[in-house]
Protein backbone atom coordinates (compact mmCIF):
# COMPACT_ATOMS: atom_id res chain seq x y z
CA UNK A 1 0.00 0.00 0.00
CA UNK A 2 1.22 3.66 -0.73
CA UNK A 3 1.41 6.35 1.74
CA UNK A 4 -0.89 8.31 2.16
CA UNK A 5 -0.91 12.09 0.58
CA UNK A 6 0.67 14.68 2.70
CA UNK A 7 3.13 12.89 4.54
CA UNK A 8 7.00 12.63 3.99
CA UNK A 9 8.63 9.46 3.41
CA UNK A 10 11.84 9.68 6.15
CA UNK A 11 14.83 9.64 3.63
CA UNK A 12 17.13 6.84 3.74
CA UNK A 13 20.78 7.08 6.38
CA UNK A 14 23.91 8.28 4.57
CA UNK A 15 26.16 5.39 3.73
CA UNK A 16 28.73 6.86 5.84
CA UNK A 17 26.86 6.15 8.88
CA UNK A 18 26.37 2.91 7.99
CA UNK A 19 29.50 0.41 9.53
CA UNK A 20 31.93 -1.04 6.94
CA UNK A 21 31.28 1.94 4.53
CA UNK A 22 34.53 3.78 3.98
CA UNK A 23 35.51 7.34 4.69
CA UNK A 24 36.77 10.25 2.89
CA UNK A 25 40.36 9.53 3.55
CA UNK A 26 39.90 6.22 2.32
CA UNK A 27 39.05 7.24 -0.87
CA UNK A 28 42.05 9.42 -1.05
CA UNK A 29 44.57 6.85 0.16
CA UNK A 30 42.71 4.66 -2.57
CA UNK A 31 43.11 7.39 -5.40
CA UNK A 32 46.68 8.36 -4.41
CA UNK A 33 47.51 4.62 -4.67
CA UNK A 34 45.62 5.10 -8.00
CA UNK A 35 48.15 7.90 -8.98
CA UNK A 36 51.05 5.77 -7.85
CA UNK A 37 50.56 2.56 -10.05
CA UNK A 38 49.70 5.19 -12.78
CA UNK A 39 53.29 7.05 -12.62
CA UNK A 40 55.08 3.10 -11.95
CA UNK A 41 53.44 2.65 -15.20
CA UNK A 42 54.27 5.73 -17.48
CA UNK A 43 57.61 5.26 -15.56
CA UNK A 44 58.09 1.52 -16.52
CA UNK A 45 57.91 2.26 -20.36
CA UNK A 46 61.25 4.49 -20.15
CA UNK A 47 63.32 1.65 -18.43
CA UNK A 48 64.76 -0.50 -20.85
CA UNK A 49 65.83 -3.47 -18.32
CA UNK A 50 62.28 -3.87 -17.96
CA UNK A 51 61.44 -4.93 -21.55
CA UNK A 52 61.43 -8.89 -21.56
CA UNK A 53 58.64 -8.30 -18.88
CA UNK A 54 56.87 -4.46 -19.94
CA UNK A 55 53.84 -6.20 -21.09
CA UNK A 56 53.23 -8.70 -18.04
CA UNK A 57 54.64 -6.06 -15.88
CA UNK A 58 51.84 -3.64 -17.03
CA UNK A 59 49.00 -6.11 -16.88
CA UNK A 60 49.86 -6.55 -13.27
CA UNK A 61 49.66 -2.91 -12.72
CA UNK A 62 46.01 -2.08 -14.82
CA UNK A 63 44.39 -5.58 -12.98
CA UNK A 64 45.73 -3.55 -9.70
CA UNK A 65 43.66 -0.80 -10.25
CA UNK A 66 40.90 -2.24 -11.90
CA UNK A 67 40.76 -3.89 -8.77
CA UNK A 68 41.09 -0.81 -6.74
CA UNK A 69 38.77 0.96 -8.92
CA UNK A 70 35.91 -1.53 -9.16
CA UNK A 71 35.60 -2.38 -5.07
CA UNK A 72 35.93 1.11 -3.96
CA UNK A 73 34.59 3.57 -6.29
CA UNK A 74 31.99 1.20 -7.52
CA UNK A 75 31.10 -0.30 -4.60
CA UNK A 76 31.38 -3.84 -5.63
CA UNK A 77 32.81 -4.27 -2.33
CA UNK A 78 29.40 -3.72 -0.64
CA UNK A 79 27.15 -5.69 -3.08
CA UNK A 80 26.50 -9.31 -3.70
CA UNK A 81 29.23 -12.10 -4.82
CA UNK A 82 27.72 -12.52 -8.37
CA UNK A 83 29.12 -9.22 -9.21
CA UNK A 84 32.06 -10.22 -8.08
CA UNK A 85 32.41 -12.99 -9.88
CA UNK A 86 30.74 -11.23 -13.09
CA UNK A 87 33.70 -8.51 -12.96
CA UNK A 88 36.45 -10.96 -12.64
CA UNK A 89 35.38 -12.76 -15.33
CA UNK A 90 35.33 -9.75 -17.48
CA UNK A 91 38.93 -8.68 -16.30
CA UNK A 92 40.00 -12.57 -16.35
CA UNK A 93 38.50 -12.36 -20.72
CA UNK A 94 40.33 -9.06 -21.58
CA UNK A 95 43.63 -9.88 -19.82
CA UNK A 96 43.27 -12.71 -22.21
CA UNK A 97 42.15 -11.31 -25.21
CA UNK A 98 45.29 -9.19 -24.68
CA UNK A 99 47.81 -11.41 -24.18
CA UNK A 100 46.44 -13.27 -27.56
CA UNK A 101 46.37 -9.89 -29.30
CA UNK A 102 50.25 -9.48 -28.46
CA UNK A 103 51.58 -12.70 -28.74
CA UNK A 104 49.58 -12.91 -32.52
CA UNK A 105 51.85 -10.83 -34.42
CA UNK A 106 55.57 -12.10 -32.60
CA UNK A 107 55.88 -8.70 -31.54
CA UNK A 108 55.94 -8.94 -27.93
CA UNK A 109 56.19 -12.86 -27.03
CA UNK A 110 55.43 -13.49 -23.22
CA UNK A 111 55.73 -17.47 -24.12
CA UNK A 112 58.28 -18.72 -26.17
CA UNK A 113 57.08 -20.34 -29.22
Amino acid sequence: MSQPRGHAVAPPAAHADQPGHVTVTMYLQIAVILGIITALEFGAIYIRRLTPILVPLLLVMSAAKFSLVVLFFMHLRYDSRVLSVIFTGALIIATVAVIALTTLAGDFLLFSR
